[in-house]
């Protein structure tokens, strides 16, 4: 593997995450070199989970877009999304825009709902002086860590995201779904398994069962698969959980889940998926230029806290879903 300068070398050495491509020339131009490197992509995309592109030329966002779009899907549009992002070109959107100061923990994309891309791109065009890294961890090593029994417990009951949105706690409505007509929130809601709630104040509640755990389609691997623990209360700081529910109730928190049937997960439960993936994650740095490719079920990412100029987008491509779980 490429020496990626780490500071600590025993977080590397735990993991093969990522699989580094060096470009054979500095600023060679990617879009070309692909063809002759789509067959080692193909095999580590499916045994490490994510495959690092390093010193080659992109082009930009622009270049980026070509580069993501050729490996054969279309660029998937940012639906029922759980985070603001803004939309650069066609299929290629900013990276989760939160605060420089505030972590993003791990979490594989899009795994709230019973669809999600199975690629997602990152592309650094500009690297943050200090921080900023995006983490990375095995879903199939997290899967294996985690408690037996909290794996089965999420895999036999499933999960219940509930979301509200608006009111100035969380994403409008109107920009998670793309618009601002009620018949197409309805619509697409019915589409999905979504069960929908217009309230008197004329924001929205959304309902949906979904998955706990996962089987990949093509590796037939076991992997944690979901955002219970960005979703949870227990989430929250102390402080903010504590405003939130004196504020809004807990019916009324932006975002909550519990399992499919209903019952509630205990804060311990969450704690302790919280500790497996601090264990699992996997840090390395950006460079300007660096293009990281995932297989979105088989590697989960996040984002570290930085100070300073940043720039990363982000492409997705290859729909894959759960389908119906009642």
């Amino acid at each position: 593997m490429t020496d990626l300068s780490l500071p600590d070398r025993q977080t590397l050495m735990r993991s093969e995450l990522p699989h580094v491509i060096d470009a054979p020339a500095p600023g060679t131009p990617l879009i070309e070199a692909l063809p002759g490197l789509r067959e080692q992509i193909d095999a580590r995309l499916l045994t490490t989970g994510a495959v690092l592109f390093r010193g080659f030329g992109v082009d930009g966002a622009a270049g980026f877009r070509a580069f993501a779009a050729a490996f054969g899907h279309p660029l998937l549009n940012y639906e029922f999304g759980s985070t603001p992002r803004s939309k650069v070109t066609q299929g290629v959107y900013t990276s989760t825009e939160y605060p420089a100061h505030q972590s993003i923990p791990l979490h594989n994309e899009q795994a709230y709902t019973r669809e999600w891309p199975m690629k997602i791109w990152f592309y650094c065009e500009i690297a943050a002086p200090k921080g900023g890294e995006t983490p990375i961890a095995d879903s199939r090593a997290i899967y294996r860590a985690v408690d037996p029994a909290t794996r089965e417990r999420f895999a036999s009951r499933g999960l219940m995201y509930v979301r509200n949105y608006g009111n100035g706690l969380d994403v409008p409505w109107q920009q998670v779904f793309n618009t601002d007509e009620r018949a197409q929130v309805e619509a697409y809601c019915a589409r999905h398994g979504i069960d929908y709630e217009w309230k008197d104040d004329g924001e929205l509640r959304t309902r949906q069962r979904v998955q706990g755990v996962a089987t990949h389609p093509v590796t037939g691997e076991a992997v944690w698969f979901n955002q219970a623990h960005l979703f949870h209360v227990s989430g929250l700081a102390p402080e903010m959980r504590e405003v939130l529910l004196d504020a809004v109730g807990e019916e009324d928190l932006p975002r909550n889940v519990c399992y499919g049937d209903g019952a509630p997960i205990p804060d311990a439960e969450l704690d302790a998926v919280r500790a497996v993936l601090d264990e699992q994650k996997v840090v390395f740095p950006w460079l300007q230029g660096d293009i990281l490719m995932l297989d979105n079920m088989l590697t989960a990412h996040a984002r570290e806290p930085f100070s300073g100029p940043r720039k990363v987008v982000v492409a997705m491509a290859q729909g894959h879903g759960s389908g119906d779980l009642g």
